[in-house]
C-alpha cells in the first residue's frame, strides 16, 4: 500500500476514534435528556389529573345546587300536606313528596360519590408530586454528573480532532476531501478493505458492501497508489495483503 492509501487508512483510524468520543458525548448528554423526559411526563399528568379534579368539582357543585332546590321542594311538599283539604290531596302531595325523596337519595350518592373520586385523584396528586420531587432531585445530580463526564469527553474529543487534523495533512487535500464526503454518507466508514476470497479465480468483495469487486480493480491496486471507490457503495478501497 503506498502512501496514499496508507495515510487514509491510518485517518480512518483516528476518524473511527472521533467518531466513538463523540458517541460518548452524545450518550452522556441523552441520559439527561430522557431524565428530563420523565420528569416532563410526570408533570403533564400532574396537569392532566388536576383537570380531572377540577371537571368533578364542577359536577360536585351542580349536585349540591340541585340538592339545595330538591330541599326547598321538599319543604313546600312538607308544608302542602298540613294544609291537605282531602284525602286524596294528601296522597297525592305525599307521592310527590316520596319521590322528591326518592331523587334527594339519588342526587346525594352521586354526589359523596364525586367526592370520593376528588379525594383519591388529590392523592394521586400528592403521589405525583412526590415523584416530580424525587426527578428533580435525580435530574440535578445527574446533570452535574453528566457536566463532569461531558468536560472530559470534550476534552477527548478536541484532542482527536488535532491527532485527525494531523493525519489529514499527511494525503492530499481533494484526497481528504473525499474521505469526508464518503465518511459521511458512511457514519465515518469511508475506507473498506478488499476482501479476498479465491486470488487465483480472482474472487473478491467490498468490506463495507459485500458486493463483488473485479480482478482488475484489486489489481490496479497493487499496482497503483490512488483513489479507487467501489462501485456499489462508493466507498475507498484498500488491499491490506499489499502492505510491505
Amino acid at each position: 500500500m503506498g502512501p496514499l492509501l496508507n495515510a487514509l487508512v491510518k485517518l480512518q483510524s483516528v476518524e473511527n476514534n472521533l467518531r466513538a468520543a463523540k458517541a460518548k458525548l452524545a450518550r452522556c448528554r441523552r441520559t439527561v435528556i430522557l431524565k428530563e423526559n420523565q420528569l416532563r411526563t410526570l408533570q403533564n399528568a400532574l396537569e392532566a389529573k388536576k383537570e380531572e379534579i377540577q371537571l368533578t368539582k364542577i359536577q360536585a357543585d351542580r349536585l349540591e345546587l340541585e340538592l339545595k332546590s330538591i330541599e326547598q321542594t321538599l319543604a313546600k311538599y312538607r308544608a302542602a300536606l298540613n294544609l291537605a283539604k282531602s284525602n286524596k290531596e294528601y296522597a297525592a302531595i305525599l307521592s310527590e313528596l316520596n319521590t322528591t325523596k326518592a331523587d334527594s337519595s339519588k342526587t346525594e350518592s352521586q354526589a359523596i360519590e364525586l367526592m370520593k373520586i376528588i379525594d383519591l385523584d388529590n392523592a394521586q396528586c400528592d403521589g405525583i408530586k412526590a415523584q416530580i420531587e424525587q426527578e428533580k432531585t435525580e435530574l440535578n445530580e445527574i446533570r452535574k454528573q453528566t457536566e463532569e463526564q461531558a468536560k472530559k469527553f470534550e476534552a477527548e474529543i478536541a484532542e482527536i480532532e488535532q491527532q485527525w487534523q494531523a493525519a489529514a495533512k499527511d494525503a492530499p487535500p481533494e484526497a481528504v476531501d473525499t474521505f469526508k464526503r464518503v465518511a459521511e454518507t458512511y457514519d465515518g466508514e469511508a475506507i473498506a478493505e478488499i476482501e479476498v476470497h479465491d486470488e487465483r479465480s480472482g474472487v473478491y468483495t467490498c468490506g463495507g458492501c459485500f458486493m463483488s469487486l473485479t480482478t482488475e480493480t484489486a489489481n490496479t491496486l497493487l499496482s497503483h497508489d490512488e483513489i479507487i471507490r467501489c462501485p456499489s457503495c462508493t466507498r475507498i478501497l484498500y488491499l491490506k495483503d499489499a502492505e510491505n
